[in-house]
């Protein structure tokens, strides 16, 4: 009787280990098993739009259901490295973003992209910048630095957003990252609590936008629903505490050529 209580009490052991080690599994490969079925669902889509394309159409608004800008894509970490200054680099990577668009570069590699961040790193080292640079410190960045023109949108809304894209000027977006994590799990340790990303495309038809987003090597084209980026914008927080992220403001930045006139 005895042999077979023990016999009975081991196997119900094994049991509740062999469950615990299977939900333990589960929930480590369940974000890697969502990433697949994003990418697979995302793959489709788009042989579905080059096979056969839906046509773009003008809106009363007068602005097309959906419109997608296409650049080289920038990683914060070229090198996959993610010791500093290349994990906190996601603001000079989407800075740089723009900047390769706007100068027409079609590819770059990664020790080009390394080379033109540390020299980014440089000109903020100069003016006694942080890892942490906020949108305003981007938009000197940019004026001084890279030579462009800047505005700063506050409280954006899809619709202007959607101007902006549709006139073919990409869209800078600091942004919690944790909130990003709900759709992208390529993101380590739950997203980080401060991001940067570069809107490059939205279609009306998935409401969603299309950006770059520089912190994965899974961010080319990446797809975002409408609701949960705009509910994602925040500056990096006057406090100066990522985990504050949610106080920043809500702003995203926009740099212009010279000679680039906006139709609002």
């Amino acid at each position: 009787m005895f042999k077979k209580f023990i016999l009975f009490s081991t196997v119900i052991f094994l049991c509740l280990i062999s469950f615990f080690l299977f939900q333990k599994k589960s929930t480590v490969l369940a974000p890697k098993i969502e990433n697949k079925i994003t990418q697979i669902t995302d793959k489709v889509e788009e042989i579905k739009e080059t096979v056969a394309p839906q046509p773009t159409k003008i809106l009363e608004n007068g602005l097309p259901d959906k419109h997608l800008i296409k650049t080289v894509f920038v990683p914060q970490s070229p090198e996959k490295n993610w010791d500093q200054p290349w994990q906190d680099a996601c603001e000079e990577a989407s800075l740089l973003t723009v900047d390769y668009y706007y100068k027409k570069i079609a590819s770059a590699d990664p020790q080009t992209i390394k080379n033109d961040l540390l020299k980014i790193f440089d000109f903020e080292k100069q003016q006694s910048f942080t890892h942490d640079v906020n949108i305003d410190q981007m938009a000197f960045i940019a004026q001084k630095y890279l030579g462009y023109s800047t505005k700063i949108i506050k409280n954006p809304t899809v619709e202007d957003i959607k101007i902006y894209i549709s006139q073919n000027v990409p869209i800078i977006v600091p942004a919690n990252g944790k909130t990003l994590y709900q759709e992208n799990k390529h993101f380590k340790e739950g997203g980080p609590y401060y991001h940067n990303l570069v809107i490059l495309g939205y279609d009306d038809n998935t409401q969603k936008f299309t950006v770059h987003d520089v912190g994965t090597q899974f961010g080319a084209y990446f797809k975002y629903s409408y609701s949960l980026l705009i509910e994602s914008i925040h500056n990096f927080p006057s406090s100066l505490k990522k985990e504050d992220i949610n106080q920043g403001d809500k702003k995203v930045l926009i740099l212009l050529q010279s000679n680039h006139e906006i139709k609002n």
